[in-house]
């Protein structure tokens, strides 16, 4: 799964329990909402987990919740937790053809402009918090 479908996926996940604070949602609803296997799910919710964005209850009336306020969750917060290590606009996954005038520096061309572009939009997304979008959901709803 590409790191936009992950991102995209967490953002629904985290606006779902952001809706739902006030009950434990389970990762079969989530999965509902979501149109996607729960297998799919649980495995978001393991690694926003991991990020200490969301917690987990056990047993009868168990599920999920999310572990924070949302207005202090930024989604640039929710891009690091699920993309990890991943560059937003990867480079040749073999090295190009050092002999060829074009191969032997592209990537050194590219790594600046990439890295701007991927600074400007973690900037851009510092500014939207999962309380922005569950408003933007509510006000689509009618």
């Amino acid at each position: 799964m590409s790191t936009n479908s992950r991102f995209t996926i967490a953002i629904h996940v985290l606006t779902l329990l952001a809706r739902s604070r006030a009950e434990p949602v389970t990762s079969e609803y989530i999965a509902a909402s979501v149109n996607t296997n729960p297998v799919v799910i649980r495995r978001a919710l393991a690694g926003l987990r991991a990020a200490r964005l969301v917690s987990s209850q056990g047993g009868n009336g168990g599920g999920w919740r999310l572990a924070g306020d949302p207005e202090d969750l930024t989604l640039r917060a929710v891009y690091r937790a699920v993309a990890k290590d991943e560059a937003l606009f990867g480079l040749h996954s073999r090295p190009p053809n050092p002999n060829c005038p074009v191969g032997r520096h592209i990537q050194d061309a590219l790594a600046s402009p990439f890295a701007a572009a991927s600074r400007a939009m973690e900037d851009e997304l510092d500014h939207t918090t999962v309380a922005d979008v569950l408003r933007a959901v509510h006000a689509r709803a009618g």
